[in-house]
């Protein structure tokens, strides 16, 4: 059995420097605690570079059956994962995904989903969704300013919407919005935030919502009322920062 989180994917972060390979696990561990995130960043002997065996380690720890996700920061890091991927059994490197994505938007954004237990392709269009190229399902946030006059999708006659005020100190920052992430991951149906997609972390974030800001949680569908209801309730309640 290999060294991953049992039902999670993995994720791997690889980088020319040890420090920012470790401090992106750090920040991803504040809202993803249980899942196997990885650092290879730096040579063998702590240079600045990237190394064939941090990397081919990194992958294997971070497997448990389930699928890892590898990361990158610059060129010679992605040549160096291509040639660890090719030396892995043909299992692992079956269930193996090198993304193009930002190394810190895309990692955050993979390891809340990762943490609530999705699939490897959601967890791959998570990391995706950091590109801002509209691919992989992104929502495109609007400013606050906008959102304030354009309809919800809860305000139609068949949807359902609620309006809570922002009670913790911080706002939606990352964590919070992680754990809205991670809540709307369990929903049959689309909520949104403002607009933007509940399942989106980085569309929350980028809503910039602070203590005391509005914010309008809706669906469609009126059998989604109940999930409005839990998304509210977690903002209601500080997410457990207030």
């Amino acid at each position: 059995m290999s060294e991953g989180v049992y039902g999670k994917v993995g994720l791997v972060f690889v980088s020319h420097s040890s420090q920012i390979a470790a401090g992106l696990v750090e920040l991803a561990r504040q809202m993803a605690p249980t899942a196997a995130l990885e650092p290879a960043g730096g040579t063998d002997d702590g240079r600045i570079g990237t190394s064939f065996d941090l990397v081919s380690a990194a992958i294997v720890a971070a497997d448990s059956g389930n699928g890892v996700v590898v990361l990158c920061d610059l060129g010679s890091a992605i040549l160096t994962t291509e040639t660890a991927l090719d030396f892995l059994d043909d299992e692992l490197r079956a269930r193996t995904r090198l993304v193009d994505a930002p190394l810190v938007e895309g990692g955050v954004a993979a390891s809340v989903a990762a943490e609530a237990g999705d699939s490897l392709e959601a967890v791959v269009a998570a990391a995706e969704s950091a590109r801002g190229d509209g691919g992989s399902g992104r929502t495109s946030p609007k400013p606050a300013a906008e959102d304030a006059g354009v309809p919800s999708a809860g305000t139609g006659a068949s949807g359902y919407s609620r309006t809570v005020t922002l009670v913790n100190a911080d706002g939606l920052h990352a964590r919070p919005a992680a754990e809205i992430v991670k809540l709307a991951a369990t929903f049959e149906h689309r909520v949104t935030v403002n607009g933007a997609d509940a399942k989106s972390l980085l569309g929350i974030m980028s809503l910039g919502l602070t203590k005391g800001a509005e914010v309008e949680i809706a669906t469609d569908d009126a059998a989604g009322s109940g999930e409005v209801d839990a998304l509210a309730a977690l903002a209601a309640s500080g997410f457990g920062e207030h």
